[in-house]
């Protein structure tokens, strides 16, 4: 092997994983053309995501609605954070919220809400308060108060972005299905937490008291934006996945922080506060109960 082989090989191995990942690159003629799909690809691609099956409810033996949070802080969950910058990215790749805010703006995606009860519905334009704050410097305050025109340098806007969310919020149900004879999860809605946009910039605010969930998704209905929308591979960059199947294989880490309860599904830190200990303990008491419910179903 000469030294043009190796020279060729080592510059093949170190393109960017972004690069290797995106459609018909290997069939590209021009740089334009990598990303485009021929024909028969886009009708492999018209798929949609695997139903779920109906379940009656004479079919649940039991059930348990959980509340969970996922950190985005830790590394399994990277999937869902990253990319948080996509200036030099493909635009087939995108995070989460990127890809939920897209779909509520173009309105593809309707089902969106204020709580995770579901009962008040929510439009983009509802949303502008949580997600953007536009503010005044004093200089610009001492303008108004002068009669003259506002200038624009003395206008502040901020937005919340990707690289803004700290974590997501799940609900889901566990159920006992009765004809298959196991235990299944579904999950129901999901929705993006991110600092109070008016205290963002802060640094007298406590980090933990100025998360706010910005909106609620019902999950059903945002399962086919979601399968359309594909997560980095890490593994194998060659065969992406999609969100809606990261989310309902649960291939993430969440901690319970809530659980359906006679107390008004209070929280975890409702009945046991200041300490992150016990209330770690305490959701991993939620979890084996929730586990063990399937083994006591078999046990006589």
């Amino acid at each position: 092997m000469n030294w043009k082989n190796v020279l060729l090989i080592g510059a093949v191995t170190l393109l960017p994983v972004s690069l290797m990942a995106q459609a018909n690159i290997l069939n590209a003629k021009k740089p334009q053309e990598i990303g485009i799909k021929t024909e028969a690809q886009k009708a492999l691609d018209n798929d949609a995501p695997l139903e779920y099956g109906y379940v009656d409810d004479r079919d649940i033996l039991w059930s348990k609605t959980i509340w969970e949070v996922i950190d985005l802080d830790e590394r399994v969950n990277f999937p869902l954070y990253y990319p948080t910058d996509t200036i030099d990215i493909g635009s087939d790749r995108r995070s989460l919220y990127d890809v939920l805010l897209k779909n509520i703006k173009n309105g593809k995606l309707e089902d969106v809400y204020v709580d995770s009860y579901f009962t008040e519905k929510r439009v983009f334009s509802d949303l502008a308060a949580t997600l953007k704050k536009r503010d005044t410097t004093d200089y610009g305050y001492e303008q108004i108060n002068a009669g003259e025109e506002l200038s624009a340098e003395y206008v502040i806007e901020r937005e919340l972005t990707a690289a803004d969310i700290e974590e997501y919020r799940i609900k889901g149900i566990w159920y006992f299905d009765k004809r298959q004879g196991e235990l299944k999860y579904r999950l129901l809605g999901i929705a993006p937490v991110a600092p109070d946009v008016n205290f963002i910039d802060d640094e007298s605010m406590d980090p933990q008291d100025s998360k706010v969930e910005l909106f609620w998704v019902w999950y059903p209905s945002a399962r086919q934006i979601l399968h359309d929308a594909k997560v980095f591979n890490q593994r194998n960059s060659a065969q992406p996945i999609s969100f809606d199947m990261l989310l309902n294989s649960r291939r993430f880490n969440g901690v319970i922080y809530r659980e359906d309860n006679v107390h008004g599904d209070r929280e975890v830190t409702d009945y046991i506060a200041d300490n992150a200990l016990f209330q770690l303990l305490e959701s991993k008491r939620i979890k084996e109960v929730i586990r063990d419910r399937e083994q006591d179903m078999w046990a006589y």
